[in-house]
């Protein structure tokens, strides 16, 4: 499937495909498959419109977000296992950038004027040239790039002029567990990394426009598994740390456990009170103080299915 661009760069990144850690260099304009098993063109579950995300994304007109499938992790609690799975995926379709564009423009046409790409580190070649395709069409959307984190510092370099709010889920900071739930051992220092750079590009000012609704900055995403306060703990120090505790966080509490870790000795249940408010207790002892704060019961909402139009409208 053609990809629009005569972008030579664009080009030379999908013929020798190096945009996430895993380094695979398959010839993806050739039919050549990695990690991710994603071609050339854009694989996606979903593009709509989302009511979901922080408040600052989502507001009152919500934020037009695409779904990228097959994932660049493979984490075996992910809640989008619908759609993550890199050899499984049970919902997609295979788009090139001109219906892709067709099918923003119309969501962009409902009253929003942020897009986010969600799951994008496998697809960064082609995001630059919807982002560019739009851009030629009159249309200047905020841009959201919706990582896991396990993206290269080039690939966030390259990102610079493009993004407007970064918006990292920094996972871990133990590798023994980075290994055991995706399939990354060197998360860790890959994520801390990526993070670095956008905190590098945006600092630690959110810029917020009248409406409520975010202009510019970065979001750190941190879900507090169970049975793993430590690594959340250990996550929030190396944020205090490495960058600073005035950046924004979204610390989460809505894990729930998908079938297919009904027997880990960990993941098979949801996050109890005591693990929560040890972790949120350091949050606040370490003097973060911008962002949000789930509820534990968050883990009663969240939870998309993808074979529906609207995997995320049937919730609050």
């Amino acid at each position: 499937m053609k990809i629009l661009t005569d972008n030579k760069n664009i080009i030379s990144d999908l013929n020798h495909c190096r945009q996430c850690p895993r380094y695979c260099g398959v010839k993806r304009l050739e039919g050549d498959l990695g990690y991710c098993n994603s071609g050339a063109a854009c694989h996606v579950s979903s593009l709509g419109l989302h009511f979901g995300e922080e408040p600052v994304l989502s507001g009152s007109n919500g934020i037009c977000n695409v779904f990228f499938s097959r994932c660049n992790l493979s984490c075996i609690f992910c809640q989008n296992y619908q759609i993550s799975s890199r050899n499984n995926c049970l919902h997609e379709e295979v788009l090139g950038i001109n219906e892709m564009v067709l099918r923003i423009e119309k969501i962009l046409d409902k009253g929003t004027n942020l897009l986010g790409f969600v799951s994008p580190s496998h697809f960064i070649p082609q995001i630059k040239d919807i982002v560019s395709e739009l851009n030629r069409r009159g249309r200047f959307p905020r841009i959201v790039y919706n990582t896991n984190a396990y993206d290269t510092v080039e690939s966030i370099k390259s990102l610079e002029n493009i993004v407007d709010i970064y918006l990292p889920d920094f996972k871990y900071m133990d590798s023994i567990i980075a290994k055991e739930y995706s399939g990354a051992e060197n998360y860790p220092v890959i994520a801390l990394a990526a993070i670095k750079e956008m905190y590098h590009q945006k600092g630690s000012l959110l810029l917020i426009d009248d409406k409520g609704k975010a202009e510019s900055g970065l979001i750190i995403r941190h879900l507090v598994l169970p049975g793993n306060a430590n690594n959340s703990i250990a996550v929030l120090n190396s944020i205090a740390n490495e960058l600073s505790v005035n950046v924004h966080i979204s610390l989460m509490s809505q894990y729930n456990p998908m079938p297919i870790v009904a027997h880990h000795p960990n993941l098979f249940r949801k996050l109890r009170a005591d693990e929560y408010k040890k972790v949120s207790e350091h949050f606040y002892k370490l003097g973060f103080h911008k962002g949000w704060v789930q509820e534990l019961h968050s883990s009663d909402y969240y939870n998309p299915d993808f074979s529906q139009e609207s995997p995320f409208e049937f919730r609050v």
